[in-house]
């Protein structure tokens, strides 16, 4: 998870032949990497701040229709 603007969001962290990628679930397109976890961790709160002043109407939608379920398959 990473917070940005007060909101958790989730992120999914790969590792990568070089370093790591890192993609946010609920904000289609926001994705970063970093050579490192921690550094792939900054970058993508980095992305969502900049997604997130792109995008404003995207934290509202957001925290309305919400929901986060986990299956197992």
């Amino acid at each position: 998870m990473v917070e940005a603007k007060g909101t958790k969001f989730t992120v999914i962290l790969r590792k990568e032949n070089v370093g790591y990628s890192a993609h946010v679930v609920e904000l289609p397109g926001c994705i970063s990497q970093g050579e490192t976890k921690k550094a792939a961790i900054a970058n993508i709160k980095e992305a969502v701040e900049g997604y997130l002043e792109a995008f404003p109407e995207e934290l509202d939608q957001l925290k309305r229709k919400r929901e986060l379920v986990e299956i197992t398959v």
